[in-house]
């Protein structure tokens, strides 16, 4: 099934420069006179409120972004493989073309009102590790919010740099009154993550919350949940040059200073974001021991076997 139209189509007139939907339509004309991409309808698959029908357009698709994965893989592929695909296609950095398509999203009027507004941006992530190996430390990680299909037009890439290699997971953000929520699955993997956020407010410096799903290095699975923070930045980062563990006792505002972050106080500031981030944790994530939920896993596994039939 085709998915997330919208925001491939933004990616694509990103990468060509293609500011109008007449530019994009004149693009895909370039490479077959005949195309199926209908200008008429062009505004809905931008909005996500439709998808192209025929398989042709998808096909002429491949062919102007010169991929050699076919058309079906065009309209079936997950957002963040279809953005790796084009961006090592063509040479450009995947963070910054979903920023430059977010901003020219925002820049004509799609989503300059209403729970989205003022999202997409590049935030600095800074939570509890999850990892027993690393308990006690900071993971940095680096979200990108840019425009997208659906109702609010939004979806998000989170990154984290692991000793094992790359973390990548993308999905929707949907904004609400009484929050912001994403939902993030692993690209090429199974992990997922959920946030559950504070609703923003302008102008969208920053965002804190809730973040839960499994720990990714580990001996044995434990889900686990912790107190995320993530700064607005001006300028986009490469992800595979920041990111890792923050040692315990490091000074994240330091870090952001590395960011383009310099904030007064940083002494005070460190206090009251270490004091946000351990709350209700003692000093790490909070995560059920697997033990002790193995214990009682074994009391209800033992009545259910002793009844079953």
């Amino acid at each position: 099934m085709a998915q997330h139209i919208a925001q491939k189509l933004r990616l694509t007139s990103a990468l060509l420069g293609a500011v109008t939907r007449k530019d994009l339509a004149a693009a895909f004309r370039a490479v077959n006179p005949k195309t199926g991409f209908d200008l008429g309808r062009a505004d809905k698959w931008l909005q996500g409120r439709a998808r192209p029908r025929q398989m042709s357009v998808y096909d002429d698709w491949a062919r102007l972004l010169e991929l050699e994965q076919s058309g079906a893989w065009v309209a079936e592929s997950d957002l963040a493989s279809f953005t790796a695909a084009i961006a090592a296609r063509h040479g450009v950095d995947g963070a910054e073309l979903g920023r430059r398509a977010g901003t020219q999203f925002e820049a004509h009027g799609h989503d300059d009102r209403g729970f989205g507004s003022g999202l997409a941006g590049t935030y600095a992530c800074y939570s509890r590790a999850w990892s027993p190996y690393y308990r006690g430390q900071l993971i940095k990680g680096l979200l990108s919010i840019e425009a997208g299909p659906g109702a609010h037009g939004l979806a998000a890439i989170y990154r984290e740099t692991l000793p094992t290699g790359q973390l990548q997971l993308g999905g929707p953000v949907t904004p609400a009154k009484r929050g912001l929520y994403l939902h993030l699955k692993e690209v090429g993997g199974d992990a997922q993550f959920f946030l559950s956020l504070f609703p923003q407010t302008q102008p969208v410096s920053v965002l804190g919350g809730y973040m839960c799903g499994t720990a990714i290095i580990g001996p044995e699975a434990q889900p686990s949940l912790t107190r995320i923070l993530l700064v607005r930045l001006r300028d986009t980062v490469p992800a595979d040059t920041w990111g890792g563990y923050l040692p315990a006792g490091g000074s994240i505002a330091g870090d952001l200073t590395t960011l383009g972050i310099a904030v007064e106080h940083p002494q005070a500031l460190d206090r009251q974001l270490a004091q946000f981030l351990d709350a209700g944790s003692e000093g790490g994530a909070n995560q059920v021991p697997p033990a002790e939920f193995r214990a009682i896993l074994e009391v209800f596994d033992r009545h259910w076997l002793r009844h079953a039939g």
